[in-house]
């Protein structure tokens, strides 16, 4: 039998800082085959309006799977809460 690959879904959300652009590169890097990344521009209205539906209230900020991570709710991003979320994980 043949397993199903579910894509993990990670969103990005950014304003093109420099913070922002590090997160990315972090979140690149940290990516595996099961992780479909989307670095979302906090400048397009669509891309606020699903922030706001998330929760997100700054940036940089990381999404997996519809949650935004625990460490971008508090301050900055952490390397080790994303893999605990799942990012990287086949």
């Amino acid at each position: 039998m043949i397993a199903k690959t579910t894509k993990r879904k990670v969103e990005v959300f950014s304003a093109g800082c420099v913070l922002c652009a590090e997160t990315v590169s972090l979140v690149e890097r940290l990516g595996c085959p099961s992780c479909h990344i989307d670095v979302l521009n906090m400048n397009d209205a669509g891309v606020v309006e699903r922030a706001r539906v998330l929760g997100v209230t700054r940036v940089p900020a990381v999404a997996i799977d519809g949650k935004i991570v625990s460490c971008c709710a508090g301050g900055g991003v952490i390397e080790s809460d994303l893999r605990a979320a799942g990012l990287g994980r086949e």
